[in-house]
């Protein structure tokens, strides 16, 4: 084997935390597995340096939550997408409120914190049916967090009420909205966006609301969609974009990156297993070094995978998903329990602790 000083020189600065280039990010990327496993590990201890338990433990977060999809209704016909509907479709549908209290009460009988609230781009819901939707979610349960609306809908909305974004999220704010979800973000390359979703949201726009939310003090998540039509050069721009945004805004609480499930789906493309999956997890760990967490995808890749996964860079194993719609319709089937998260996290050694969205402990 010839010897690579170079390679060796960076492996070194990874390991001290030093901020790497795209073009070493691709070079890391095509390391052994394992040994691009330990780096994530690495530079996870380094960016969550402070969170330890008063016993020395190690602690890995989770969050008990719940997915609600106001609407499945979409004009956006993303050819990944698996559950919108037309108005038109028989089982097409608008959520009552009647039936969102019953689903709040259930979560929070569950120990729930918050909800994630999403939908398709509906083409008439009007901005007052949103605030009274934000206002009486407030009302009823203002103990809940309302984490809602990806930056895709905000953009929707942009040109559905004919107004500057700014002004929808400072209104939505107000009326309850609480954070923002990174839904929507896919690749954040133009090139790939145009054949996976060409009437969504473009890269700047997505990087746009996220910068004006993060300026009127909402906090989101980043995310990423892989493993379809992108390449590893691709998925690299992504995180450079997330990562200047985060230099600029400082208002992502989270990178979660996910695997594309392509059952009932109009995109047709090889789908990736178990060993990319953590190989990109581990490089946006490394990658995203402004980034206080990596949460892992178990809802794409299995109780077993998401557990391997908090030794290749994450620290959190997100949520128990009382209920999730949109992946499930693509065939992803998995379930999880609190007590499968604490056993998943205490058999790595680890102390399971529950969070809220900000990354919070209870006291």
């Amino acid at each position: 084997m010839i010897y690579d000083s170079a390679l060796d020189d960076l492996l070194q600065q990874v390991w001290n935390g030093r901020r790497v280039s795209s073009a070493e990010a691709r070079r890391l990327y095509d390391l052994p597995l394992e040994e691009l496993g330990a780096l994530a590990d690495r530079r996870r201890q380094l960016a969550r340096a402070s969170a330890y338990d008063g016993r020395g433990n190690e602690i890995v977060t989770y969050i008990v939550d719940r997915n609600i999809n106001y609407t499945n209704i979409c004009n956006v016909y993303c050819k990944f997408c698996a559950f919108y509907r037309t108005e038109k479709d028989a089982d097409a549908y608008v959520i009552t409120f009647e039936e969102l209290d019953g689903k709040i009460e259930e979560t929070l009988a569950l120990g729930g914190t918050q909800i994630l609230l999403q939908g398709g781009h509906h083409p008439k819901l009007t901005k007052q049916w949103y605030l009274d939707l934000l206002a009486h979610i407030r009302d009823r349960f203002p103990q809940i967090n309302v984490h809602g609306f990806s930056p895709s809908e905000f953009v929707h909305f942009r040109e559905v009420f004919n107004e500057p974004v700014e002004k929808i999220i400072a209104d939505f704010k107000a009326a309850g909205l609480g954070s923002i979800p990174g839904g929507g973000g896919e690749i954040l390359v133009d090139r790939v966006r145009e054949r996976i979703s060409p009437l969504k949201a473009m890269s700047d726009d997505w990087l746009g609301v996220m910068d004006v939310a993060h300026r009127l003090g909402l906090s989101s998540s980043a995310t990423m969609m892989f493993g379809h039509v992108e390449t590893v050069e691709d998925r690299v721009e992504h995180l450079e974009r997330v990562r200047a945004q985060q230099d600029r805004s400082k208002g992502f609480t989270a990178f979660i990156g996910w695997t594309f499930q392509a059952e009932h789906t109009r995109l047709h493309a090889p789908t990736i297993g178990a060993h990319e999956y953590l190989r990109t997890q581990a490089l946006a760990r490394i990658y995203l070094d402004n980034f206080p967490s990596v949460q892992s995808s178990w809802v794409t890749q299995g109780q077993e995978i998401g557990q391997v996964a908090l030794k290749f860079g994450a620290n959190d194993l997100g949520s128990i998903m009382i209920e999730e719609n949109v992946v499930s319709r693509a065939g992803a089937s998995f379930r999880m329990s609190v007590a499968d998260m604490h056993r998943l996290i205490g058999e790595l050694g680890y102390e399971p602790r529950q969070r809220d969205n900000w990354y919070r402990l209870p006291n």
